[in-house]
């Protein structure tokens, strides 16, 4: 289904159907909506009558220079040259290039903002970046180099070279890097296209790369906490937890909605559960220090990684509500500058042109702080757990690193929790905010900035160590649950556990003979939460989580 986009109507599953591929391999296209691609027709129809003079009053970047040179004329003879000149003056990024869905998620966004009918580009530069979108041409943009202030200066200018044909832009197509025009001329595009005035700060001057990493991070966050409750279940059943901790009048004495819902998400998936229990803590994995028969004493409450897991998951929860209202207004913003306004008839009609800030990128920055800090809590909280489950002395007697084959000769789980600790705290580091941080560039111009970029690259970082360190707390809770099937019988697990179990299982044995390639499983587990297959099983067992 084709992605319309009018400049106001935009949303996060479009722009995730826009920049990735479905489970067939397919995107969707995009395409301008006939009201938008009306009313930018008849805003530059106005701009090239009364603005294109030579005599016109000085309108910053349309006939001025940009930054400190915003009081130099550019006349009409100079105009293709001043667009292109632009680009290359900004074209000043240097380490590896964005993830193709990035990069088409920012062709996207870009488009959408220009649809919005307040930055006065041509139509034919929407119409570029929509043909080039659809063509599956991906400019290369390297990652490092924007302050996130005049927008995202130097990638942006990577892609209009790309778009535009420059000798020196670069493209992936058809999964092969290239020159951008022989990247065009394979599209069948033609590879040169000109710019006019405006359409080189209009395509460069926006914090649009910023926003495109943040959308991406933010739904893919979303995947990751139902998984991590999906995840705290499977836990709470390898250590026969408490369930009261997740009882409803608990929650209402301290009514936050995160961690209700939270609460409520692992109750639907244990609550028929007969391994959480009592009588499950008495009679399966007797403590070998225990003479025989000797009860173990009361659990009376568990640990606070089980306990006070939705005090901890319900603050994430809420921190993406309010990072998805952000998210979801710059989607549909002009970040660009100036801005192009219609005037009523009682200013005179027309339209005038207005100098602001909305290239500025601090919504999106503190935005994507916090999806850092939440995203590594939720990480590090995980890995406590999973942590326990390979201690005898905290698992309550599950095999030590839930290894199956002869001890000393296998070693088992242990090395997985090490690379997800590493995980943990390569998070730790980058969760430093990165918004609190400003240097003055250009000469003073840009005397504070807002760093978005960098907070929006570390923070898709951090969402990626996460899931991988989620799907490894799913993928050794599965192990445990395999152990010790057997001993267990009589203690069925919950509706939505054993669901979750089983959909693992569909794709991943478990192991049962001594070590193997753990990196294969760890891998296969990463896809798997990736798929959406196990959230989907849960759910039709025991209905919508939340």
């Amino acid at each position: 289904m084709t992605t319309t986009i009018d400049g106001c109507t935009l949303s996060a599953d479009d722009v995730l159907a826009v920049a990735r591929p479905d489970a067939a391999g397919r995107r969707a296209p995009a395409a301008l909506a006939p009201e938008a691609r009306a009313a930018l027709t008849g805003t530059r129809d106005y701009i090239e009558a009364h603005f294109m003079r030579d005599d016109a009053p000085l309108m910053y970047s349309f006939n001025t220079g940009v930054g400190l040179f915003k009081d130099q004329r550019v006349r009409l003879d100079e105009m293709q040259a001043y667009q292109r000149l632009t680009v290359y003056a900004h074209a000043t990024g240097l380490g590896e290039p964005f993830d193709a869905d990035v990069v088409r998620a920012t062709m996207l966004l870009r488009a959408n903002a220009f649809a919005s009918n307040f930055s006065g580009p041509r139509v034919a530069v929407v119409e570029r970046l929509l043909d080039c979108l659809n063509a599956g041409i991906v400019p290369v943009i390297p990652q490092k180099g924007s302050v996130g202030a005049s927008g995202d200066l130097a990638p942006l200018a990577h892609l209009a070279g790309a778009i535009c044909g420059f000798a020196e832009a670069e493209a992936f197509y058809e999964g092969r890097r290239m020159p951008a025009r022989a990247a065009l001329e394979a599209a069948g595009l033609p590879p040169d296209f000109p710019l006019e005035a405006k359409d080189a700060s209009a395509l460069i001057n926006g914090s649009t790369v910023s926003l495109a990493v943040g959308v991406l991070a933010l739904e893919d966050m979303k995947r990751v906490l139902k998984h991590a409750e999906i995840a705290l279940a499977l836990t709470l059943e390898c250590l026969r937890a408490e369930k009261a901790a997740f009882d409803p009048r608990v929650h209402k004495a301290r009514p936050h909605k995160g961690q209700a819902a939270s609460a409520r998400n692992v109750l639907r998936m244990i609550a028929d559960s007969q391994r959480c229990t009592e009588s499950a803590r008495v009679t399966v994995f007797p403590d070998e220090n225990r003479a025989p028969g000797q009860a173990p004493p009361p659990r009376v409450q568990d640990v606070y990684s089980l306990r006070c897991a939705p005090q901890v998951h319900g603050p994430v929860r809420e921190a993406l509500a309010y990072i998805d209202g952000i998210i979801g207004t710059e989607i549909n913003s002009a970040t660009d500058n100036p801005l192009i306004f219609a005037q009523g008839e009682s200013d005179g009609g027309g339209y005038v042109c207005i100098s602001g800030g909305h290239f500025h990128g601090a919504y999106v920055a503190q935005a994507m702080d916090l999806l850092s800090i939440s995203a590594t809590d939720l990480g590090s909280i995980s890995e406590r757990r999973l942590a326990r489950l390979i201690d005898p002395t905290m698992s309550y007697g599950l095999p030590r690193n839930l290894l199956a084959g002869k001890k000393g000769l296998n070693t088992g789980f242990a090395t997985v929790q090490c690379t997800l600790s590493a995980l943990v705290m390569e998070n730790r580091t980058l969760s430093m905010p990165g918004s609190v941080d400003s240097i003055p560039g250009k000469s003073n111009a840009e005397d504070h900035v807002s760093n978005s970029t960098w907070c929006a690259r570390k923070a898709r970082t951090i969402v990626q160590n996460v899931e991988a360190i989620v799907a490894g707390e799913i993928l050794m809770a599965c192990q445990a649950l395999t152990l010790v099937a057997d001993v267990a019988r009589e203690h069925p697990l919950g509706s939505g556990t054993q669901a979750a179990l089983d959909a693992v299982r569909a794709v991943i044995e478990p192991a049962l003979s001594g070590d193997r390639w753990y990196h294969t499983e760890m891998v296969d587990a990463l896809a798997l939460l990736r798929s959406g297959a196990i959230v989907a099983a849960v759910e039709a067992a025991v209905g919508p989580l939340e």
